[in-house]
């Protein structure tokens, strides 16, 4: 098979179906959650899962690239879709909250794949870091936000603040949300 032939239209849906329910089960139960859940999450046979993605390196690559291309996509979408950039800017945070959530573990699903984690770091940053300057740009034109909040560090912190989100006891999206209020100009309010 010519992998560089365009996937038909119905593979392509059930490949971004079958990516859905990974991630939804990675957030849930990390990226060492049993095969046969993500299969039942997304009503699929183990096989399938295993014919689209051989190793669970691979899964989990496929599943980082999607929700990397998801949080790009979302950017211009929210701001198009709200009428404050500042909404628009929460509403994306909060994905890429879920997008780090769903990553952690990464590393050790890579098996010390050095190479492999750097291309995708990379990828991270190409992708989503102009994403977030848009947002953070359009909101600080606004004046809903201080001006000068560099992207990468806005979304280091946030990275920061995802740590800890394996402890039951420890809610990152609240401090998350905190984050992102202090980003408001005093005359805005909270």
């Amino acid at each position: 098979m010519d992998e560089r032939k365009p996937k038909r239209a119905d593979a392509r849906r059930n490949e971004k179906a079958l990516l859905d329910a990974a991630a939804a089960v990675f957030v849930a139960s990390g990226v060492d959650a049993p095969v046969r859940d993500i299969a039942a999450k997304a009503g699929v046979g183990m096989g399938t899962i295993y014919r689209h993605f051989p190793t669970r390196a691979d899964l989990v690559i496929a599943v980082f690239r999607h929700q990397v291309d998801a949080c790009t996509e979302a950017g211009p979408a929210l701001l198009a879709a709200n009428d404050s950039p500042y909404a628009a800017l929460a509403q994306w945070i909060d994905l890429f909250v879920d997008f780090l959530v769903t990553k952690h573990g990464l590393a050790g699903a890579l098996q010390s794949d050095s190479a492999g984690f750097e291309s995708l770091h990379a990828y991270f940053l190409d992708r989503l870091v102009p994403v977030c300057a848009e947002l953070l740009d359009a909101a600080a034109a606004a004046g809903e936000i201080r001006a000068a909040v560099a992207p990468l560090d806005l979304m280091r912190g946030v990275g920061n603040l995802c740590i800890g989100a394996d402890d039951p006891r420890y809610d990152a999206r609240r401090m998350v949300k905190v984050l992102v209020a202090g980003l408001r100009c005093e005359t805005m309010g909270t």
